[in-house]
Parts: C-alpha cells; sequence; structure tokens
C-alpha cells in the first residue's frame, strides 16, 4: 500500500525540507547515503501529517523529537499521528534530537535494525 499525502501536507513538506534542525540534517546526511541498501525519504507527506524521515519499503517513520515533543499538546498530537500512522500499516520510531547529536552512529545502526526487522 501507498501512503499518500494530502496536497496541503505535500505542499508544507517541500517547504520544510528547507528548515531541518541540526540533528534532522545530520541524520539526513546518513540515511541519504542509503544505508545497507534502505532508501529514505525527507519530510514526506501523509495524509495530513509530515513525516520527518520515512523508509516505503519497511513503512517506517523516522521521527527526531526535540525537547517540544514533551510539552503542551504536542505529547496527544504525535500519540493521535502515531495511531493514524499505525492504521496504515506504518511504524513510528522516535528518535531524541539529543540522542542523534550525541551518538549518530548508534542512531542509524538502530534505525537499520528496525528496517531490516519490518522489511
Amino acid at each position: 500500500m501507498r501512503l499518500k499525502g494530502w496536497n496541503s501536507a505535500k505542499r508544507a513538506a517541500r517547504e520544510e525540507r528547507k528548515k531541518l534542525s541540526l540533528p534532522e540534517i545530520l541524520l539526513w546526511q546518513e540515511l541519504r547515503k542509503q544505508p545497507d541498501g534502505h532508501y529514505f525519504r525527507r519530510q514526506h507527506a501523509a495524509g495530513r501529517y509530515r513525516l520527518d524521515f520515512y523508509c516505503a519499503k519497511a513503512q517506517l517513520c523516522i521521527e527526531v523529537d526535540g525537547e517540544a515533543h514533551a510539552f503542551g499538546e504536542r505529547p496527544e498530537r504525535d500519540a493521535a499521528r502515531d495511531s493514524w500512522l499505525a492504521t496504515q500499516g506504518v511504524t513510528t520510531l522516535r528518535i531524541p534530537a539529543t540522542e542523534v547529536l550525541g551518538n549518530l552512529e548508534g542512531v542509524v545502526a538502530h534505525i537499520i535494525a528496525n528496517v531490516e526487522a519490518r522489511g
């Protein structure tokens, strides 16, 4: 099944590609190399949402979560989004931004292990 995004989400994803955070930039520099032959997309539109990174083959969404994800309504919004993605057959892997900054190699290995477990 192909995960499609709404037109508004596609436009927003295109804009967000220009505004990646430092952890997202660092992770993208590794994922764009197609580690172990796995292809990833960045800022992929899915329904009304934008996914930080997406591996279609494994139906795996990778989200880099900064501090903002722990405050206000963000936890509930993230849970609703993850739930919707699950109904589409997509698993969400949440990675703390601090982990990307402090252990990029380990984060990439963790992502690849999850991709291979799903695909």
